[in-house]
């Protein structure tokens, strides 16, 4: 998913988002990129937990018939 970059590709990127954000804000955009990532895999794993249950149920009502 993630193409191979190189470090100047890397530190090109890197100088735009200083660029655009300036660095009074980087510390917020990080924050808030980092919260997003967390709730995310939060619901990801919410989900996951969800269907093993379901699957866990579907079992145990095909043992009682």
């Amino acid at each position: 998913m993630i193409p191979n970059l190189s470090f100047t590709e890397i530190l090109l990127i890197l100088l735009v988002v200083l660029l655009l954000f300036g660095a009074s804000k980087l510390p917020e955009v990080g924050r808030a990129l980092g919260e997003g990532i967390r709730n995310f895999k939060k619901a990801i794993s919410g989900e996951e937990e969800k269907v093993k249950e379901v699957k866990g149920q579907e079992v145990k009502e095909g043992e009682k018939s």
